[in-house]
């Protein structure tokens, strides 16, 4: 149970604050989270693009989707990275290319909102 604890404040730490969904998958269905936590580390491990562009690109893609949760959840992560508001501006100029207006504006609002400061 220490490792799967030890685990989610990982988790917590990449991604800003750990959805539910985790802590009840857990507890419910601990065989599951183990092969959760795996492909997450193998996902936002650095490769040919490092966690902080991979950050970018998982914003561009909650705003694209409107995902509120996935949104704030990216950009805590992203904060905590120190990845700046000018790179995430970078990577919603594509959203704004590729999903429109709203999408754009969605998630400049949750940026401005969570990067204050």
């Amino acid at each position: 149970m220490a490792k799967k604890k030890d685990d989610l404040k990982t988790l917590e730490e990449k991604i800003g604050k750990v959805p539910v969904f985790f802590r009840g998958l857990m507890e419910k269905e601990p065989e599951m989270f183990e092969m959760v936590m795996k492909f997450d580390q193998h996902i936002w491990a650095d490769g040919a693009l490092d966690r902080k562009t991979k950050k970018v690109l998982a914003i561009a893609i909650a705003a694209a989707l409107r995902d509120e949760h996935a949104i704030r959840a990216q950009l805590a992560g992203a904060k905590q990275l120190g990845v700046t508001k000018e790179q995430i501006e970078e990577g919603l100029r594509v959203t704004f290319m590729l999903s429109g207006m709203p999408a754009y504006v969605y998630g400049k609002t949750a940026m401005e909102e969570i990067m204050k400061g």
